[in-house]
């Protein structure tokens, strides 16, 4: 019997290595499926257009944004990021668990608008390593970073909206927890579950 699948949603301040995670995810467990975000943010070297993410300009993005083919979208960092609709459903429709790497903006929203989802919360071992993954990583300026790290205040503060919170000291370990988070969600009793064994029982 095939279950809807799960939308399990990663978030965490900048810095904290959801992407790191994610990735590490996908090694270990790579029958799940990860949402690719849609972003109006300059394409880094490293970044394939439909893979890393799809990249819009402001005017196709507001297009997406009419026509609700989001599920979510948030202005974070002076950028517009986005989660396709049709991807996301479709996945959860055919049974597949979907992993949604996205910032906590954008989970408070998948939050308020859909009635589904497994909220995790990265955090850093310690806040100061905030500050120490984001200048090394050498993606951002200074004044860039110091936004981030301004912002990741407020995003701590949305803390107690979240099912867990995991702890990245540690990418493979950080990953095989959500795993294990995952896995006990798909033995929770659920309505479809129960009336199964329901008709079994009275047949």
């Amino acid at each position: 019997m095939r279950r809807k699948g799960h939308l399990i949603i990663v978030s965490g301040p900048s810095g904290v290595g959801k992407g790191t995670v994610c990735a590490e995810i996908m090694r270990q467990r790579p029958s799940l499926k990860l949402s690719i975000s849609a972003t109006t943010r300059p394409k880094r070297p490293h970044e394939l257009s439909g893979e890393s993410y799809f990249f819009y300009s402001m005017e196709e993005f507001q297009d997406l944004i009419d026509q609700n083919k989001l599920i979510e979208f948030a202005k974070v960092h002076g950028n517009f990021y986005g989660t396709p609709r049709d991807y996301v459903m479709d996945n959860l429709e055919k049974g597949e668990d979907v992993i949604l790497e996205i910032d906590v903006q954008g989970a408070m929203q998948v939050k308020e608008n859909l009635d589904e989802g497994v909220f995790i919360f990265l955090l850093p071992p310690r806040v100061k390593d905030l500050a120490d993954r984001l200048h090394n990583r050498g993606t951002e300026g200074e004044e860039e970073i110091a936004l981030r790290l301004k912002n990741s205040e407020g995003e701590l503060a949305n803390l107690h909206n979240y099912d867990y919170a995991v702890v990245n000291d540690e990418v493979e370990k950080c990953a095989e927890t959500i795993l294990h988070i995952i896995d006990a969600e798909n033995q929770r009793i659920d309505a479809s579950l129960m009336k199964k064994y329901r008709e079994e029982y009275h047949d």
